[in-house]
């Protein structure tokens, strides 16, 4: 047996597609790699995957990962001699009411924004590629030729014979039993034969993740979950180029294999797996399979593939498969611990996503930052709730079986609620308030008038949805008189010591070195320019800025800040979010309002824009900030938590005279789209700079101060952008989502990042980059004729790059 190495650069642990995709592109990147598998090479959970690669996701860089697995997967077999069973015979996805239909027209648009070629097919069509299928029920299919199939396997053990062909040397039937860490700092690996020294840990552990990070302080939400398929004998007429096959609307899918079928799906009941721990020995083995579970899918498939009917059935395989709370898998640098690296959960997608997410990682890793923004599957996007295992298996078995079920806009999860409440919270949903859920948080979306018996809950659709036109109130009152945002969901944190201004200086991009009680809104980036954080601080002392960012990027903003503080500086980072609620009061008349509720001088004069401030309300001390991200005159009012319900009631009492209504997230997205204001995830990340952006004003490139990025900016400032963020508007009966396709004198030059509906200027609006290779410039930006791509059909619309509402200036652009 080949004897253990004393050292390494760096360990993966597992085996797997993803683990050898990782070793592979991590050793081609020079890296001195070591593989290690407990069992043998596959033995998790890989061997029993059914093999289906599939490309098209909502978001274009995952899109752009899983079409890389598809590039490499051509030319794998070439470069190793190892088969790998790859097949590009395309897929195929089938729609089967109208609703269907529309989300299948839209994919297909997304599929044209992000490069690939979909094309819309009728029933016969589809018949035609498919034909063992009836398609009586069928409107109409997409299909994607660069799809295909892989033996999972096959494809692994290439993937592995490559990474060794590049240096890496890979162990089986050798088992991690520790991860040595001393004061954060890993130092290397106990294993059954002997100790590894190493820096870098890679956990591609499958199902086993969860467990052998925390023994490291490492959370991973992940929960095994059953995961069952027939495969069949060889049926005649099966051809071998037969496409993959999605029929959503029966929950099934379907594969060519040796002549006959593979036929699997997911089902609206799911069964997890192994709540107690996975079994001891557990390799190379299925679960005893469950046939009364699978048989609603076999008798939905028996209507779409007669023939199913009378094939034989080979076998029905239940593998316990690794899936996420959001059907997402789990990528990147732990923020628990440095140089801790996970690439896991991959939701029985890991043959699809195993060549691109192997090679992210790696370049992850090798360059400290990864090669674009993956914030869909950063393991960053967790968070508090996402430590319990009992809320993560609530929340995954509905993400699984919402697989295949209709991808609705907007669509909330309804398991594991509620979990974080604000203090308001019954008297919101007394108000009428519809929650939405944000890691873990309770969030006012819309407000049914519900003494007028309007439902209080969503309705989903690709049309106008229920809460359309409660949000026009919600908006109209923002825009007339004044609304309240509960937004105690904001993640908060402090920042403290000697060498608080400088290490804030060196993360920021605009100058925060400003007086006591000046309130900055700033991106901090990464070397490339790329906004990471999107965020405001508040000078609060010499040596103190307290920091607002949004819900949903509370790990990764406190990681981020935390891990980019100069190595040496006296300073602290602590979140307190749990301590302090936000009452965000908006408005043309929230002066007025707060004038009632406060004897404190707010006035424009004693009280400017961009200024924080200690005001008395109702007996508590508030913090309050000025400043807005829905266009209009506004407060931010940060106050301790038992005193919420308290100043609630102050200001409502306040109100009453003014026209003051509570008013939710879905109100701020349109308010937001009319003023252009940016949202980190989907307008603006770590691809894209302020300079694209539209936000070099809050660069603090006129000083001479260094920070990080600045000579990535610098750069773009001499030397111009390629691609530059606008605003598009269209018609109001055209529904904009985001994702549409943008035309430029009949040219793709990129997609909406957001979309939705302005309530003022009763037009739909969208932000998208408009992309060009020799640069763009405002005079490019606006010297064209636009068209938007909508669910396939084109539609006319006007460009611009100013705000389309300004209260200031009393300006509406139509």
């Amino acid at each position: 047996m080949k004897e253990l190495p004393k050292t390494a650069r760096a360990v993966i642990v597992g085996g797997g597609i993803v683990g050898c995709s990782t070793a592979y592109h991590l050793a081609k990147l020079g890296w001195d790699v070591v593989l290690l598998e407990r069992k043998k090479l596959t033995s998790g959970t890989t061997f029993h995957a059914a093999g289906l690669v599939g490309q098209l996701r909502s978001n274009a860089n995952i899109t752009q990962l899983l079409g890389y697995s598809v590039d490499l997967y051509k030319r794998l077999e070439e470069e190793t001699g190892q088969a790998t069973g790859w097949k590009m015979n395309g897929g195929l996805r089938l729609a089967c009411n109208h609703e269907r239909w529309t989300e299948v027209q839209r994919q297909a648009t997304t599929a044209h924004s992000f490069g690939l070629d979909m094309q819309l097919l009728t029933p016969k069509e589809a018949q035609d590629l498919w034909p063992l299928m009836q398609v009586d029920d069928v409107v109409g299919a997409a299909f994607l030729p660069s799809d295909g199939q892989a033996n999972p396997s096959d494809i692994t053990l290439s993937l592995a014979k490559g990474a060794r062909m590049a240096g890496a040397q890979i162990f089986e039937d050798t088992k991690v039993l520790s991860v040595d860490v001393e004061k954060g700092v890993i130092k290397g690996v106990e294993t059954s034969r002997g100790r590894i020294d190493c820096s870098v840990v890679v956990a591609c552990c499958g199902q086993w993740t969860r467990d052998f990070a925390k023994s490291v302080g490492v959370n991973v939400p992940l929960v095994p979950m059953q995961h069952q398929y027939l495969v069949t004998e060889p049926i005649p007429g099966v051809p071998r180029d037969l496409p993959t096959l999605r029929d959503p609307d029966r929950l099934t899918y379907y594969k060519e294999e040796v002549g006959g079928l593979v036929m699997g799906g997911y089902e609206a009941n799911p069964l997890t797996w192994a709540e107690d721990g996975i079994p001891k020995g557990f390799h190379y083995t299925l679960l005893d399979s469950d046939f009364g579970h699978f048989e609603p899918l076999m008798e939905l498939s028996l209507g779409r593939v007669p023939a199913l009917e009378t094939a034989g059935i080979k076998e029905l395989i239940n593998g316990p498969e690794s899936f996420t709370p959001d059907g997402n898998f789990i990528m990147g640098e732990a923020p628990e611990l440095k140089n801790f690296y996970v690439n896991a959960g991959f939701n029985a997608f890991g043959i699809a996503a195993g060549g691109g997410a192997g090679l992210a990682l790696a370049e992850w890793i090798a360059k400290g930052e990864p090669p674009f923004d993956l914030w869909p599957v950063d393991i960053r996007r967790f968070g508090r709730p996402h430590f319990d295992s009992d809320w993560i298996r609530t929340r995954t078995k509905e993400a699984y079986a919402k697989h295949y079920t209709m991808a609705w806009p907007n669509e909330e999860h309804e398991s594991g609620r509620p979990c974080r409440k604000s203090p308001l919270y019954e008297y919101l949903k007394a108000d009428g308030a519809v929650f939405g859920e944000k890691l873990g948080w309770e969030r006012p979306n819309w407000y049914a008038d519900i003494k007028n018996d309007e439902q209080q809950r969503d309705i989903y659709t690709f049309s106008r949805p229920n809460w359309h036109k409660p949000v026009g109130r919600e908006h109209e009152a923002a825009r007339s008189a004044a609304v309240l945002f509960d937004q105690t969901s904001f993640a908060k944190f402090t920042l403290k010591g000697p060498d608080a201004v400088d290490a804030l200086s060196w993360i920021a991009a605009n100058d925060v070195d400003k007086p006591i009680g000046t309130l900055i809104y700033t991106q901090m980036l990464n070397d490339r320019g790329g906004i990471e954080c999107d965020l405001t601080c508040v000078r609060v002392a010499e040596d103190e800025y307290y920091i607002v960012t949004g819900t949903g990027f509370a790990t990764h903003d406190f990681d981020w800040i935390s891990r980019n503080i100069p190595a040496g500086m006296n300073v602290q980072l602590v979140d307190v979010t749990s301590a302090y609620s936000v009452l965000s009061l908006m408005g043309p008349k929230s002066r007025d309002i707060l004038e009632r509720a406060t004897r404190d001088d707010v006035s424009n004069e004693r009280f400017r824009f961009g200024q924080a401030r200690k005001i008395g309300i109702a007996g508590c001390p508030v913090h309050a900030l000025r400043v807005t991200y829905v266009g209009e005159l506004g407060w931010e009012l940060h106050l301790p938590v038992e005193y919420t319900t308290s100043v609630y009631a102050a200001l409502h009492e306040a109100g009453k005279e003014f026209g003051l209504r509570n008013a939710g997230y879905r109100a701020i997205e349109t308010l937001r789209l009319e003023k252009g204001y940016r949202a980190w995830g989907s307008d603006i990340g770590p691809d894209h700079t302020p300079e694209e952006a539209g936000l070099g004003w809050a660069v603090k490139l006129k000083k001479n101060i260094a920070f990080k990025g600045r000579d990535a900016i610098e750069q773009q400032r001499t030397h111009g952008v390629k691609k530059m963020l606008a605003t598009f508007v269209t018609d109001s009966d055209i529904i904009l989502s985001g994702r549409e396709t943008i035309y430029r004198d009949g040219v793709r030059v990129g997609w909406l990042s957001s979309g939705g509906f302005g309530h003022t200027l009763q037009k739909s609006i969208g932000l998208g980059y408009v992309r060009n290779s020799d640069g763009v410039d405002t005079d490019f930006v606006l010297g064209g004729h636009y068209e938007l791509e909508v669910a396939t059909e084109r539609v006319p619309c006007e460009v611009h790059l100013a705000p389309l509402y300004d209260p200031k200036m009393l300006r509406v652009k139509a």
